[in-house]
């Protein structure tokens, strides 16, 4: 019955007057006709590189949902028949899937995983019944294969493919003894009675809802996010894991990009999110909803009370209670690669509005292996391919930490960029992987005569997290080794080795164009009488637009004792190798280290700038190693402890104060202008790589000495082909720096 109250009640607020999020949307313009067609190009574009699945596909997932399901239920009603209950509850006794991530938000593709929630009764346990009974249930189907529990992780999963599709299973236990079939998961009355690891993974079939619920038009945010995502995957910095983002945190920005522009198409809103989140000032979150809380009392973002969430420096809130920061894991090494890519997209779609450019250059992937001088190699062995999958998914899982405790003991001055992509040396007879981070000096930083970067301790104590991996067996080994650019290993690259200097020139030139507009760094032609062209840069100019070091010292030899294989990379002489490892400073070679046979790894870095010294490591199970995350801070901007009242309004207005009133004009050119003026960055996160030309050092005499030496050993058969050196049998060459020429005390290989 409605209330006696006469007055009449409100109308509805039209489209105009809508408001969508926590702000007014900065623009209601709709698409033009240009903008109509540049859609259409865009969703061709889409369409042809395979981002949507086949109608075939999408039946087999449907039945193997259905599979699933029915999967669940039987083994909730044997469950509750083996534990006594009454026939009754035998019969009613249910369990149901919820579908969330990529495909509950329909942006999935070919060979996509699909991320479900079983919830069962509260008599069914996650640890013992679902990933004890319930994994030995998987494990007997012929249709299951490639079975990994994950109970440990900061949401608990299991993971498998079920008749060749991808499932990540999640489990929740409510506190019902009858779970209904209709059970509506975004009624808060499901988080009665539950710990947090039930919160986390109920959460992500919440946020979904509230994302659909939340966005103008489901379409064209569909499109848009499919888009983003597929553009961050060729970029490099879709991975949530390794301190990127992920599916949700793609999903609520463009979200909240949508909010921002209700009546945008896909290739409007591309555009203006490179706009928008180029010129974002982070650490003001991103929201697309209040922050509610609640009398349940569980954890919720609020900077005010959580002094933890005040060092998070690119917070995107969940809509569904309790909110929580998203991205969490973001680093500002990882801020700022992202920062710089958005920079990228933000060019190419300027050139695309101006018909300077098509779609596709805007996908083109990102030349992480040309990108820098110096890289850190992480190599990841086992015995097997099972034992690969699990001891791999945990080493990934802390390389964020390798990250953010590079900046800890660098002072931020040593900036990381983990690459999200795994690869595979096909030619070694165990099971292996690799990761590559990417090295450089933070821009912008002076530097100082002597300054050297010594980061074998932080890489020891990576070791030793690493190390208290419960599930460890033998076999499974890790090696961490600092690599220059010219001694990566072949398998990195597409084609199997490394591409054209003529190739990698016109490469960095589009990216130059692309992200600064400026084509000072464009290397100029001019015409010969004969038509050719030629270029006016010297040579010398040319190695500063893509640096090609001179003058390599020995790659490093990955030597283990245990597994007693031998890892070589290089040409003949360069896998003579020396026993030492070079501690590098600002373009010299201040001392030479001489790394012990025990530490298992013998490599040389080149002197370069920024250069590192990492001591590799080789895992093995250790009881005494202790996981020490509780060092490492995220490197967050630094805030006093009262948090002044004016910050924590600006932190959680999102969009009042960083978007402010200035920007409501209804043209989009005028709305645009102002976000530009409003939204300038000031923490000075994007920079661009300013690279040097590299000189040889006289030190590289001394290894032209040994290779010299190494040849006529050779020649005369005194030296084994396969370079297995006994570390008994030879002395370490000792190479002294000083003002003087560089002695060389010569080497004896071997009898």
């Amino acid at each position: 019955m409605v209330g006696s109250d006469s007055s009449p009640s409100p109308l509805p607020p039209t489209e105009e007057q809508k408001r969508w999020g926590v702000a007014k949307p900065l623009s209601h313009a709709g698409p033009t006709e240009v903008d109509i067609q540049r859609n259409k190009e865009l969703e061709k574009f889409l369409v042809d590189s395979g981002l949507y699945e086949s109608a075939e596909e999408a039946v087999r997932r449907e039945e193997v949902l259905s599979r699933l399901k029915q999967i669940v239920k039987d083994w909730v009603k044997d469950l509750t028949r083996l534990r006594g209950y009454t026939d009754q509850m035998v019969e009613d006794a249910n369990a149901v899937i919820f579908t969330f991530g990529s495909y509950r938000l329909g942006v999935h593709g070919p060979g996509a995983d699909i991320d479900t929630l079983c919830v069962g009764p509260s008599y069914v346990s996650r640890e013992e019944d679902f990933f004890y009974v319930f994994h030995n249930l998987l494990a007997e189907m012929e249709e299951v294969t490639e079975l990994q529990p994950v109970p440990d992780a900061h949401v608990p999963v299991m993971k498998f493919k079920f008749d060749g599709i991808s499932i990540d299973l999640l489990y929740a236990s409510i506190s019902l003894l009858v779970v209904p079939d209709d059970l509506d998961i975004s009624n808060i009355s499901v988080l009665h009675n539950i710990d947090e690891a039930t919160v986390r993974s109920l959460n992500g079939c919440r946020v979904a809802d509230q994302i659909l619920k939340l966005v103008p038009n489901i379409e064209n945010f569909r499109t848009t996010l499919r888009c983003l995502k597929f553009w961050a995957k060729r970029r490099g910095v879709y991975s949530n894991v390794t301190g990127f983002l992920g599916g949700v945190n793609w999903a609520l920005l463009v979200a909240r990009l949508c909010q921002f522009y209700p009546k945008a198409n896909p290739s409007m809103l591309v555009s203006r999110f490179f706009r928008v989140y180029t010129l974002w000032r982070w650490p003001n979150p991103v929201m697309l909803c209040e922050i509610e809380d609640d009398d349940l009392g569980f954890s919720v973002w609020d900077p005010r009370k959580n002094p933890w969430d005040r060092n998070h420096l690119m917070p995107i809130i969940t809509p569904a209670y309790p909110c929580m920061n998203s991205s969490y894991n973001v680093s500002s090494s990882t801020l700022r690669v992202m920062v710089e890519q958005f920079q990228f997209g933000k060019g190419i779609c300027e050139d695309i509005e101006l018909n300077k450019a098509q779609w596709s250059a805007l996908f083109e992937p990102y030349l992480f292996f040309e990108s820098y001088k110096n890289y850190l190699q992480v190599d990841i062995i086992a015995a097997d391919l099972d034992d690969l999958r699990a001891w791999r998914g945990w080493v990934e899982s802390r390389l964020r930490q390798l990250t953010l405790m590079i900046e800890r003991d660098t002072s931020g001055k040593l900036q990381c960029h983990p690459y999200p992509h795994v690869y595979v040396d096909s030619t070694r007879l165990c099971s292996h992987c690799a990761f590559f981070m990417g090295l450089q000096r933070k821009q912008g930083e002076a530097i100082q005569e002597g300054q050297q970067f010594d980061i074998r301790q932080t890489v020891e104590e990576f070791r030793h997290q690493i190390n208290s991996y419960l599930y460890w067996k033998p076999g499974m080994e890790i090696y961490v080794s600092h690599v220059r650019r010219k001694q990566l290993p072949s398998y990195v690259f597409p084609e199997g080795h490394r591409r054209s200097r003529h190739t990698r020139l016109v490469s960095q030139q589009h990216v130059d164009k692309a992200t600064h507009g400026s084509a000072e760094r464009v290397l100029k032609r001019k015409k010969e009488p004969d038509g050719s062209l030629m270029e006016e840069e010297s040579l010398g100019k040319r190695q500063s637009v893509s640096p090609q070091s001179q003058g390599s010292v020995s790659p490093e030899l990955v030597c283990s004792k245990r597994a007693g294989t031998l890892r070589e990379s290089g040409t003949e002489n360069e896998k003579a190798g020396v026993n030492g490892s070079c501690l590098l400073t600002d373009g010299k070679i201040h001392e030479v280290d001489i790394i012990q046979p025990n530490e298992g790894v013998i490599h040389s870095a080149e002197n370069s700038d920024p250069g590192c010294t990492s001591s590799s490591s080789n895992a093995h199970h250790s009881a005494s190693s202790s996981d020490g995350s509780s060092e490492i801070n995220n490197q967050g901007p630094s805030m006093d402890g009262s948090y002044e009242a004016n910050h924590q309004q600006r932190l959680l207005d999102n969009g009042a104060s960083v978007l402010g009133d200035g920007l409501r004009e209804e043209l989009e050119p005028n709305a645009t202008a102002a976000l530009s003026m409003v939204l300038k960055s000031g923490d000075g996160v994007g920079s661009e790589t300013v690279q040097k030309n590299v000189m040889r050092h006289p030190l590289e005499s001394c290894f032209d000495c040994l290779n010299e030496k190494i040849d006529q050993l050779m020649e005369k058969g005194n030296c084994s082909s396969s370079l297995e050196l006994r570390q008994s049998q030879r002395e370490m060459l000792h190479c002294t720096v000083s003002n003087s020429p560089i002695a060389c005390y010569g080497v004896e290989l071997c009898n």
